[in-house]
């Protein structure tokens, strides 16, 4: 019969747990690494929370007049909606539809919801269309023709670029206005589910799209509405990537102490042991960025070469320090 894990451990003569955490760092380590949690964890502050959102509606805008609207990529939105208008009414622009629709959404939020909770949205609403008026006037031949003449390569570039800047924006809390209001307003006043019920506006836009462009035209909108869910979920998981890190190696001590000295991070400690081996071993795992994982990974091999490490991706973390997801 095979001898019991407990008994193969204590045979192997392992000694017992470490020093907890405490013991392997001074004070003015663990204050430190008290600074930068917090760091870490608060909210962006006005400047770069700005030039964020700002960054962000400029891509889209870029998008909207670059690539959406020579081609009539009508994908859905407010963008979508407006260049459907543009051809109804061609005596006026992409951008002035923006500014009468998001008008009308912004006098809906106010009379539905709270000043306070659409404040930032009137604000992206606003400058979105703004930023569309602009674009047009220094790009006054965009609106009627592709600037690269390639429908494949506008439709990519149509989608990358709001991707981009939708994620930006949704990494600072914030939103790009438009149709997000109206989602707001929704949940608020009504039992729908939001993504179903913006879902089906989106595909009778693209439906209206493929009857006003032809078939070919709305196999693109088509192609280009289902691509935009997941560009933009991927860009929005790409920024908040962090890697979940899982060590055992024979320099725990070492590897402890380096991830709160040097990254300013901390550690959950476990004890296990190998189920072929029976040997107790120290468990560290931690969640770090992808540089700061790679700093781990390099200081471990270094201590111990023949450290086990398993790195794996994680793009929700909730806990003390890490903004956005907390």
């Amino acid at each position: 019969m095979a001898e019991p894990v407990e008994n193969l451990a204590a045979a192997a003569g392992h000694t017992p747990p470490v020093e907890p955490m405490e013991h392997l760092v001074t004070e003015e380590d663990i204050r430190r690494g008290n600074q930068v949690r917090a760091k870490r964890g608060s909210d962006p502050r006005f400047l770069h929370f700005f030039a964020m959102l700002n960054g962000g509606l400029i891509l889209t805008a870029l998008a909207i007049v670059l690539f959406k609207t020579p081609n009539h990529f009508a994908f859905g939105g407010t963008s979508g909606v407006s260049v459907i208008l543009s051809t109804l009414f061609p005596s006026q622009p992409v951008g002035t539809f923006m500014w009468i629709i998001n008008i009308v959404l912004v006098v809906l939020g106010f009379i539905f919801l709270e000043r306070k909770a659409i404040l930032w949205s009137v604000f992206a609403s606003f400058a979105l269309s703004g930023y569309v008026s602009l674009f047009e006037i220094i790009f006054p031949g965009a609106s009627s023709a592709s600037i690269t003449g390639d429908m494949w390569l506008d439709l990519c570039f149509a989608v990358i670029l709001p991707a981009i800047g939708s994620a930006m924006v949704f990494d600072i809390g914030a939103s790009t206005g438009g149709t997000d209001i109206l989602a707001m307003i929704l949940k608020r006043h009504s039992t729908l589910e939001i993504g179903r019920a913006l879902l089906i506006v989106d595909i009778g836009i693209v439906c209206v799209a493929a009857v006003l462009y032809g078939p070919r035209v709305g196999l693109y909108c088509v192609l280009g509405l289902f691509a935009k869910t997941l560009v933009v979920d991927k860009a929005i998981e790409s920024i908040h990537l962090r890697k979940v890190c899982t060590i055992i190696c024979k320099e725990p001590l070492k590897v402890e102490k380096f991830i709160v000295t040097e990254l300013n991070r901390t550690a959950t400690i476990s004890r296990g042991y190998g189920a072929f081996s029976g040997e107790l071993v120290t468990v560290i795992m931690c969640v770090l960025s992808r540089r700061e994982a790679v700093k781990l990974r390099r200081y471990a091999r270094e201590v111990d070469p023949g450290c086990f490490i398993t790195i794996v991706d994680s793009s929700e973390i909730v806990g003390k320090g890490f903004r956005g997801v907390n």
